[in-house]
């Protein structure tokens, strides 16, 4: 795997993340390294895309709100932060763990806030998946005899 996609992974956690749980996970962690903004947080929106059956041709779904942020720690790693919603906090905190993932506390940062969140997240899949499971109808045709 790629540092291109590792990095594209750990960005897409950071934006699914429930924002009360980062920020936990981050004040647990207790690192607060010193930066400064390259873009201080901004709310705005994007135009969501979508395509019919997965395959089709592209058309605009609709508007959602996003913030975004990008700060660099004194020691030169960029950190960009891109959230669903009006949250300036965890705009904040996924740049900063996207700066610290590229430096030598990557490891660290990697064990005390992604791996947690990657594990509940998938747990929540897994649940989801369970409920829908559950109510899961199987349909058939009993043959009459006439054919």
């Amino acid at each position: 795997m790629t540092a291109e996609n590792n990095r594209r992974a750990w960005m897409s956690l950071l934006a699914k993340a429930p924002a009360d749980r980062l920020l936990a996970l981050w004040q647990e962690h207790g690192v607060a390294p010193a930066f400064h903004w390259l873009r201080a947080p901004e709310i705005g929106a994007t135009m969501v895309r979508g395509r019919l059956g997965g395959t089709g041709a592209p058309f605009n779904l609709g508007e959602m709100t996003l913030t975004r942020c990008a700060l660099q720690l004194e020691s030169g790693e960029v950190g960009h932060g891109y959230v669903q919603g009006r949250d300036k906090q965890k705009a904040e905190i996924a740049a900063l763990v996207d700066a610290l993932m590229q430096g030598p506390e990557a490891e660290a940062v990697e064990t005390a806030i992604l791996t947690p969140l990657g594990d509940e997240l998938a747990k929540a899949k897994t649940v989801r998946a369970e409920k829908a499971a559950a109510t899961k109808v199987d349909f058939f045709t009993m043959v009459r005899g006439e054919d």
